[in-house]
């Protein structure tokens, strides 16, 4: 944890509770870590409490921000999102004033992808993270949002697939080579 940033911030204080079924074949809930500035914190508070009572989710885990607490959205997102790609957390829901700041910062650790988006999130591109904008939507609709967010499962044999495995590829390697038709410069 970086010493310059509130406890809360590096702490993943976590809301542990018995086990809850996501899925009846594996008895699984999902572990989601949530996030928010100072901008989203109070939409964040809220969505948590859902999440916890959301018989899908078996874990929810506050890496910060706390009320009163601020710290720029790219140390608390980026914190974050590296739970999920440790390993620690199945999926995020980060909130700060637009969404934006949040993805932005969460698509920079290496296997994590985060948007503003909820359906196309999981369905095409298999996404961890759900990022919302606490000035920009209703609390009704991300409340909404964010249980049907709960309901999207990636399917790896979609035609999506072939292009989550080629952001995976590049995650992996950055400089990876992309497909010769792309490096000819257009006319």
């Amino acid at each position: 944890m970086d010493p310059s940033l509130p406890a809360a911030v590096g702490a993943g204080k976590t809301s542990p509770r018995p086990a809850r079924t996501m899925d009846v074949e594996t008895n699984v809930g999902f572990r989601i870590v949530v996030a928010a500035d100072s901008a989203g914190v109070d939409y964040k508070e809220i969505l948590k409490k859902d999440l916890e009572a959301d018989p899908r989710v078996d874990e929810v885990i506050d890496a910060g921000l706390a009320p009163g607490e601020d710290v720029d959205y790219p140390h608390v997102a980026v914190n974050a999102a590296r739970m999920i790609a440790d390993g620690k957390a199945d999926r995020g829901l980060f909130v700060c004033g637009t969404g934006m700041g949040v993805a932005m910062a969460a698509n920079k650790v290496p296997g994590v992808r985060a948007s503003v988006s909820v359906e196309r999130l999981v369905l095409s591109n298999n996404a961890q993270v759900l990022a919302f904008g606490q000035r920009v939507i209703g609390i009704e609709l991300a409340r909404r949002l964010a249980k049907e967010w709960l309901g999207y499962v990636f399917d790896e044999s979609s035609h999506s697939a072939p292009k989550v495995a080629a952001l995976q590829d590049y995650d992996a390697d950055p400089s990876r080579p992309v497909p010769g038709a792309l490096t000819a410069p257009r006319a």
